[in-house]
């Protein structure tokens, strides 16, 4: 028989002399009426323009540690988790051009089915053997490949010192291309999609993108940008890393190419991709990013962001995923000008914590702009030069050359025609990714190992916590009452190393089993009580048991709430276009935070100093999918969440700035967590 507990529950005046009710029925609250709690997440959120230091661990253990989870974090929100199936490349080069002590040659493959790299390939003459190979990503440099900058731009980079010579100034992206290649590199001068011969996705959708597009919002055939590819982790970013991944396939392919001694540089949004794709993959054994790295702006195009990317880290982190390889950077009159002093100490003190103290380098120029000019690429020269092995006598010195035209350089005549383009190409691009992923990830989840390895870190990552990563949480007190039966408090749960507070009531038996029952619903810790301010039937029912009742009042709840209505939109950023990225790239979403909330409180209870035998999170309708996705996280710490899943799916989701938006949840928490 259950216990009875010798207390008049039907009686309104002793319930609320128990629990600390006013006359209203209102349920206790930790905080004065019309305050709000003071957490950090109810702040505007966070932006590119934000400030995003690297904290260097203590000891090489822990960046080891911390790198592999960050590393995990810049594949999945690349959609790159597990890798996509590397299909074959088919790669065509052609039209050589004999450029005395170098040859250029064009060159396209596939590096998804139906989906074109195009470049052009560098190769210096009178060479024998394995050479280097230099993958160089270009950046948003008007035109791109087929950059010229003009007799008149040119002739003022001149007379600043930027550049030395009139024609091969006019274009930094050829010189850097054409001096690699004389020094004896095989070099690889890849589109960003949407510029030169990339046209297969358009440059005003890869990097211009301003509005959603209701046709493209489709749950079956949908494209990118839209919340079904967001919920997938299908971003165009993550194109581009794949893209840069098959880049680097193809170099390493080439007969003339040491697969040891492959570099990548790139400037601007070039460095971005030289940064991200050498902290993924472990081919590069040397690197160069240009003006991006910083701690300041992370890079402005939608190109350069994803959802969950930089959520909790940022490009000094990012870039630093390379140690202890060697990387050199620049920095100038641009968000990279505090360098010395903000970003690069902290660099510098990773690589001497790996034992690689001179592995990483740092030429500021804060007397240029944005660039990279002659005199930055004579820094990376040198840098490749060691790094490389290539022995020659420095300074390497870059020499004047014959510019050639974008239509000396363009891949596609009559014999190549161009690939098709398009919307629907679009969706059927989506469309394969998807169906790739699905399948990798079924194939994963049928292994002990394949859920511990892939599928578990996809989870953890998506709901963007584990309990184990919580950290230590403290209990404020509020109102308190004691019958002698039952001990009713309020208060505040604070994580200060993470500011973030959660309002919760904590019910507790004198007579207590060791269970600790969450009550998890729509309402918050105002679910504990009727409409007439007595414990409900179920929380009776639980106390009666002898187990604690917990009431918590999850983000925009109860207490988070100042006019007491539900949230309706999600708040984003001030960046007026409408990627998902520029918002959830840097902020973790309302469900995620609600997520993050039932976690703490598990913590707390799993970690007081009367730590509970049995947790259990007890759901009402709604609230069924933010206890799944807890319990998913939190190991053996949770013996059940009674309620189910629920019907909710995030694959329903129609709206990035929906309150259940969740970046990814489509992909893994679907099937993984809600449909298991």
């Amino acid at each position: 028989m259950p216990l009875r507990l010798p207390v008049p529950w039907v009686t309104l005046p002793v319930a609320l002399a128990l629990l600390g009710l006013g006359a209203s029925g209102a349920p206790p609250r930790a905080l004065p009426e019309g305050k709000l709690p003071d957490d950090v997440r109810l702040a505007p959120p966070k932006d590119l323009d934000g400030y995003f230091p690297f904290e260097v661990p203590a000891t090489k253990a822990g960046w080891e540690q911390r790198s592999e989870r960050v590393r995990r974090q810049v594949l999945i929100s690349q959609g790159l988790w597990p890798l996509p199936a590397k299909t074959p490349l088919e790669p065509v080069i052609h039209g050589r051009r004999d450029q005395g002590d170098y040859t250029v040659e064009k060159v396209y493959f596939q590096s998804a089915p139906g989906l074109f790299v195009t470049g052009n390939l560098y190769r210096p003459k009178g060479k024998s053997g394995r050479l280097p190979g230099v993958l160089c990503p270009h950046g948003h440099w008007t035109n791109g490949r087929f950059m010229d900058q003009g007799e008149e731009a040119v002739r003022k980079e001149i007379a600043a010192g930027a550049e030395r010579f009139e024609e091969g100034g006019r274009s930094p992206l050829q010189a850097r291309c054409v001096t690699l290649a004389r020094m004896g590199c095989v070099v690889f001068h890849y589109d960003m999609m949407g510029y030169a011969d990339s046209q297969q996705l358009s440059m005003q959708l890869v990097h211009g993108f301003a509005k959603q597009r209701p046709e493209m919002n489709d749950p079956v055939r949908w494209g990118l940008f839209s919340p079904q590819a967001e919920s997938r982790f299908q971003s165009v970013m993550g194109l581009q890393t794949w893209n840069s991944i098959r880049a680097l396939d193809f170099l390493e392919g080439l007969p003339d190419v040491d697969a040891k001694r492959m570099a990548v540089t790139g400037a601007s949004g070039g460095g971005t991709q030289t940064f991200v794709l050498c902290g993924v993959d472990p081919r590069p054994a040397a690197a160069f990013p240009a003006v991006m790295v910083s701690t300041a702006m992370q890079g402005g195009c939608t190109c350069e962001n994803a959802s969950g990317f930089r959520v909790g880290t940022g490009n000094i982190e990012l870039a630093a995923l390379f140690a202890p390889k060697p990387m050199g950077m620049t920095g100038a009159n641009d968000w990279t000008i505090d360098m010395p002093t903000k970003g690069f100490p902290e660099l510098q003190r990773l690589y001497e914590l790996m034992g690689a103290k001179d592995r990483v380098m740092l030429k500021h120029l804060p007397h240029f702009g944005h660039n990279y000019n002659y005199v930055s690429r004579s820094a990376m020269y040198q840098w490749f030069n060691r790094h490389l092995g290539l022995g020659l006598k420095e300074p390497v010195i870059e020499e004047n050359f014959p510019r050639l035209t974008g239509e000396e350089l363009t891949v596609w005549n009559d014999r190549h025609p161009k690939p098709r383009s398009g919307d629907d190409f679009e969706r059927d691009l989506v469309q394969w990714w998807t169906a790739d992923a699905t399948k990798q990830l079924a194939a994963a989840a049928l292994t002990e190992e394949g859920r511990r390895t892939v599928i578990q870190p996809a989870i953890d990552l998506t709901v963007g916590r584990t309990l184990a990563e919580v950290g230590p949480v403290e209990w404020e007190l509020g109102p308190k009452t004691d019958d002698g039966q039952v001990i009713a408090m309020t208060g505040l749960l604070r994580n200060k190393e993470r500011g973030e507070v959660v309002p919760v009531t904590f019910l507790h038996p004198k007579s207590w089993s060791g269970r600790t029952v969450i009550l998890v619903t729509t309402s918050g810790k105002a679910a504990l009580y009727t409409a007439d301010g007595e414990p409900t039937a179920e929380v009776r029912r639980h106390l009666n048991a002898g187990a604690t009742v917990v009431g918590v009042d999850l983000m925009y709840q109860g207490e988070f709430l100042g006019n007491g209505k539900p949230i309706e939109k999600t708040a984003k950023v001030k960046n007026p276009r409408e990627a998902a990225a520029y918002t959830f790239g840097y902020n973790t979403t309302v469900f995620q935070q609600r997520v993050h909330d039932l976690l703490t409180v598990i913590s707390f209870v799993k970690h007081h100093e009367k730590a509970s035998k049995e947790i259990v999170l007890a759901t009402g309708p709604g609230a069924e999918a933010w206890a799944a996705c807890a319990k998913a996280v939190s190991g053996d710490a949770v013996q059940a969440a009674a309620g189910g899943t629920g019907t909710f799916r995030f694959a329903s989701v129609r709206d990035i700035h929906s309150p259940d938006f969740v970046p990814g949840g489509a992909k893994y928490l679907d099937p993984f967590v809600l449909d298991r």
